[in-house]
């Protein structure tokens, strides 16, 4: 492969859930790879810190504070997109919550409700007002979602998170047959058990290690690194994937093989 095509100069970017994690992880190396980098997150001290991260190490960033759940806020974070780099090529909807963690009988609606709108209705406002931007420039664009290995497998007491992971394949492959023919790629990456924050609390929960858990979900024997999930995220972004759309590729040491 060209190494070229992985090159993201000249191109703006917005990360979404960018201030840990998968998040932050993608942001950084999208701007190593060249793009200017608006760092979303609804924790403006992490949104800052990951941007400051970026530009200590000669990368362009800006942190914009976003409730990726309020239409007003993406609307928002698209136009100061805009108005800081003057367009946008691609992004990476990654914002997500954590899982519901009761049967369905048991369902807490206001729970499934949050998580619907913060892991699903917000792709969908992200997307939409994306796509707007990049189709009024008359440009080609790219539109990477964060699905998760629950977007094909779905696990019990987590029908909230497994219904919105559905549906962000489903929202991914919609967008694709609407814009190809526009010259905008629309992709998920749908993670396996990566070592973040939000993993991590989930162990401390339950009570359980790495070591006891990551042989279930993995071939590897261990939890996957977040940089693992950013470079999956910027080849979809990249030239490199210009054939690519309607395309869900999984981050997930082999665990959907078994």
């Amino acid at each position: 492969m060209n190494p070229d095509l992985m090159n993201l100069s000249g191109k703006v970017a917005i990360v979404t859930g960018a201030g840990v994690g998968m998040g932050a992880a993608t942001a950084r190396l999208l701007a190593a790879r060249g793009a200017s980098v608006v760092v979303s997150d609804i924790n403006p001290d992490t949104a800052t810190a990951t941007a400051e991260l970026i530009r200590s190490a000669g990368g362009k960033a800006h942190a914009v504070r976003t409730d990726v759940a309020d239409e007003a806020q993406v609307e928002a974070l698209v136009a100061q997109t805009v108005a800081t780099f003057g367009r946008l090529d691609c992004a990476v909807n990654n914002a997500a919550i954590t899982p519901d963690n009761l049967p369905i009988h048991e369902a807490d609606m206001a729970v499934f409700d949050r998580v619907l709108n913060v892991d699903l209705r917000s792709v969908m406002l992200c997307m939409k007002y994306e796509i707007r931007q990049i189709l009024s420039q008359g440009s080609s664009g790219s539109i990477v979602n964060i699905g998760s290995v629950s977007s094909v497998r779905p696990q019990p007491n987590n029908a909230a998170y497994v219904a919105a992971k559905h549906g962000v394949i489903g929202l991914t492959k919609t967008g694709s047959l609407e814009y190809a023919g526009r010259g905008i790629r629309v992709n998920a990456v749908m993670p396996g058990a990566i070592d973040t924050p939000m993993l991590r609390g989930a162990l401390e929960t339950t009570g359980n290690t790495e070591a006891d858990f990551a042989p279930a979900l993995s071939l590897f024997n261990r939890f996957g690194k977040p940089e693992e999930v950013a470079e999956a995220s910027a080849w979809l972004c990249s030239d490199a994937a210009s054939y690519v759309t309607g395309h869900s590729l999984a981050v997930e040491g082999g665990y959907l093989t078994r």
